[in-house]
């Protein structure tokens, strides 16, 4: 039998800030680019907003090849880290899939996550998915699915 903790505490729950909105249609522009301008634009983007945690994260999805993304995936991780100490995250707690403003941070965890389990890290790849399962319960959402 599994006990419910019905008495409302719990864990904290951390919402990210918004990402400045020029970066965010800066970020949307560069991905309707032709896909062979996409990866120079979304760079100089994050060259230019090194906190940007989306940018980040998409720079790994657009990665050339595993290492690339791997690199781009961590530091965005790094950043996220970051980002969520300075928004009073103390290293437990809730950073759910369902606020947009973390998605950047949760994308970027996981693709460092798929990118350890492509090159055999498997110590990080199951690092990395137990703590994506700590930080939202319901890991992962329908489009990681």
């Amino acid at each position: 039998m599994t006990s419910i903790d019905l008495s409302g505490t719990g864990p904290p729950e951390t919402v990210l800030p918004a990402a400045p909105a020029a970066w965010m249609a800066e970020l949307a522009a560069a991905m309707e680019l032709p896909e062979a301008e996409q990866h120079a634009a979304v760079s100089a983007l994050v060259a230019a907003n090194p906190r940007f945690l989306d940018g980040w994260a998409q720079l790994g999805e657009l990665g050339r090849d595993v290492m690339e993304s791997y690199g781009a995936f961590r530091v965005g991780y790094h950043r996220g880290l970051d980002a969520l100490r300075q928004s009073g995250w103390r290293g437990s707690g809730y950073v759910r899939w369902q606020h947009p403003t973390n998605q950047g941070f949760l994308r970027a965890l996981a693709g460092l996550q798929r990118c350890a389990a492509q090159i055999g890290e498997q110590d990080e790849d199951e690092r990395c998915m137990m703590f994506l399962r700590q930080l939202d319960p319901s890991w992962p959402p329908a489009e990681f699915s």
